[in-house]
């Protein structure tokens, strides 16, 4: 694998293997086998709201916009009787954190909003004062009283999904959002005080430029976040972008994020991964740390992905408005014992996990932890991936001490070297999957 000549922008590389790779699993898997082997001392709960109040020109989640009334209730009635099955089947568990997602959770009223929490609290045991909390907004939704709610029920995290500070660049991505209401909805956040803000911004808009893109930057780090998300543009299948067939230059995001990068490292923050950025003040969280290389993710709710070692699992995946409500139509009609079964989902065998730890690690700052690996697995990272040695003689990557650490050069690269290190297998399910 030649990795400078592939394009910059191969694939949004976050997690392995994609959800494309998923099929129906023939026969379903039993949750109570699925689990029965895996450590349970610091599990990730987390609870998919697939609920927006529009639909972005850019967005590829499984969410559906402005729903009928009375269909949030039927759709947390069914995760509620999800949850109890799925409890039922978990077993003796811990959980290191909780996130909730979508979607925009704050799409829901206060009422349905409480009935989130008491399904992590009652049903699972979380405790949200004493775990790292996450809860994504919106600047539409991020109102005074939900806002409250959160903070009272324990929330640490608060991510908005802000995308551009300028007018013009989230009109052309099909998002009316107006300036004063995004910067509103900061004040409102910041008054609350959550430890953590994040603020999700996107290089590549239609219409943008290196200076709008860091005017927008500059106008984040006046609220001072405590960690911030930069996302290139991708434009994808059947979202409003890829339906209008426009494209994103990848000269444009790669001068964005270079620009960017520079910014936020002489502002004090420092790099977490392509994406990521902390500020120095961010909190430092207390107790157990959830590791994704090896801890387990329970996933509750129509589009949520659930993790073991050896069998990721979920719902059926749509974009497309019909397919979308199809499914979740599905969902909330499923008999209770439905949900005692995963149908849906990608068993990973030896070679899979171990390129997964790989990819997961290697696209963080930190890097390949040699004797993690070895730990785990029983051998040489070096060994298995023979890849790996291409990217150091790339000068990709670079091996500091018992670490594979990626360059400045490597890291920029990241969506090109996540994918390049897929296999075969998951490359082939990816481009024979039909996305509905």
């Amino acid at each position: 694998m030649v990795f400078e000549r592939q394009p910059l922008y191969a694939g949004y590389a976050y997690a392995y293997p994609h959800k494309t790779t998923y099929r129906p699993l023939d026969p379903p898997v039993a949750l109570r086998k699925a689990w029965a082997e895996e450590r349970r001392d610091a599990l990730s709960l987390y609870l998919h709201a697939p609920f927006c109040e529009m639909r972005c020109g850019f967005c590829n989640l499984f969410t559906t916009a402005n729903p009928p009334s009375g269909f949030a209730l039927d759709y947390l009635a069914a995760l509620r009787r999800q949850a109890a099955r799925t409890r039922e089947a978990l077993g003796p568990a811990t959980f290191a954190r909780l996130a909730i997602g979508g979607g925009t959770p704050t799409y829901l009223d206060e009422s349905s909003l409480e009935s989130l929490f008491e399904i992590a609290e009652r049903v699972f045991g979380v405790d949200p004062q004493n775990i790292p909390v996450s809860v994504e907004t919106s600047p539409l939704t991020a109102e005074t009283v939900k806002l409250r709610l959160l903070r009272q029920r324990g929330v640490d995290r608060i991510s908005i999904g802000a995308q551009s500070f300028i007018e013009a660049e989230v009109k052309a991505v099909g998002r009316p959002q107006k300036t004063s209401a995004l910067e509103g909805a900061l004040d409102r956040i910041r008054n609350f005080g959550f430890p953590t803000l994040n603020i999700d911004l996107i290089y590549g808009l239609p219409g943008q430029t290196s200076g709008s893109w860091l005017e927008s930057l500059r106008a984040a780090l006046r609220f001072a976040p405590e960690e911030l998300y930069l996302y290139p543009l991708y434009v994808r299948p059947l979202t409003g972008l890829g339906r209008r067939g426009r494209r994103a230059e990848d000269d444009l995001r790669l001068a964005c994020y270079r620009a960017g990068r520079r910014m936020l490292l002489e502002s004090g923050y420092r790099q977490i991964s392509m994406r990521m950025f902390q500020s120095a003040q961010a909190p430092v969280t207390n107790g157990p740390a959830y590791c994704c290389q090896n801890d387990g993710m329970v996933g509750l709710g129509c589009g949520a992905r659930s993790y073991t070692r050896a069998l990721h699992y979920s719902g059926e995946y749509a974009v497309g408005a019909t397919g979308v409500r199809e499914i979740l139509a599905a969902y909330i009609a499923k008999p209770d014992e439905a949900f005692d079964f995963a149908d849906y989902g990608f068993a990973l065998d030896g070679e899979e996990q171990r390129r997964r730890f790989v990819i997961q690690s290697l696209l963080q700052v930190e890097g390949l932890d040699f004797a993690a690996y070895r730990s785990r697995f029983g051998s040489e990272a070096m060994d298995d991936l023979t890849d790996l040695a291409r990217l150091e003689d790339s000068g990709l990557a670079t091996r500091e001490g018992d670490r594979l650490r990626l360059t400045e050069a490597g890291l920029e690269m990241s969506d090109v070297i996540g994918p390049a290190l897929y296999s075969a297998r998951v490359r082939n399910l990816m481009e024979s999957y039909e996305l509905r």
